[in-house]
């Protein structure tokens, strides 16, 4: 069933937490896809991030702006290559203050909102992400996450632990997910990839999930 013969709606899943679906256009999502490409080849390329306990994320990821390396943030990729990290694009931050205002449905939080960092993770069929806080940052402005893709199961819960309660909420291609306020450090994660849910001409991407979160890391250049 198409999403214009039936829209799904605007959701508040949790308070300061919005789903709009279907937020992006086509032609916008094949601009994620092409920038998300480049950033993926350098200068610190797409990588299966090893966590300190030696285990490895199914995800791959690649930053702009900032370097996430578990669990903090840098300049240099120090756990890759030692090379500074793409600058972070006039445009997404313009994209990310968009997004903030429509979540919220006002104009006023988005232009408060000064995104640095985004976090490119990449899943294909079999990758997943357990249940975790966004709490690296120095800041508590709102997280923005953008859907390029096949769909995706994405379980939401309480900022307290990784148990219930929890909402599973399912994101789609174009998909904008913003969570902040009483839901800023919300336990998050991904059990699942609905694989074949993309539509490649649609998109530009042949198979897989492209997420883009976008974050303010309150630090200091």
């Amino acid at each position: 069933m198409s999403d214009a013969l039936f829209p799904r709606p605007r959701t508040v899943v949790a308070p300061g937490a919005v789903h709009v679906p279907g937020w992006l256009p086509p032609e916008r999502q094949r601009e994620l896809v092409a920038a998300c490409r480049e950033w993926a080849r350098g200068p610190v390329p797409i990588r299966h991030t090893v966590l300190p306990g030696g285990g490895v994320m199914s995800v791959q990821t690649v930053c702009v702006g900032w370097h996430w390396q578990p669990y903090r943030y840098t300049r240099t990729a120090d756990d890759v290559n030692g090379r500074p990290v793409a600058p972070f694009p006039d445009w997404l931050a313009a994209l990310g203050r968009a997004a903030v205002a429509t979540a919220y449905d006002d104009p006023a939080a988005g232009d408060g909102y000064s995104p640095d960092t985004a976090l490119i993770n990449f899943y294909d069929g079999d990758a997943r992400m357990g249940m975790h806080q966004d709490k690296d940052e120095r800041s508590g402005a709102p997280v923005v996450s953008l859907s390029v893709g096949d769909s995706c199961l994405f379980r939401f819960g309480n900022t307290e632990d990784r148990g219930r309660p929890y909402s599973d909420v399912e994101l789609a291609s174009g998909d904008l997910f913003v969570f902040g306020g009483p839901s800023r450090f919300a336990y998050h994660g991904v059990p699942k990839v609905l694989p074949g849910t993309g539509d490649p001409a649609m998109t530009g991407l042949p198979g897989g999930r492209l997420n883009l979160t976008l974050r303010e890391t309150g630090l200091k250049a």
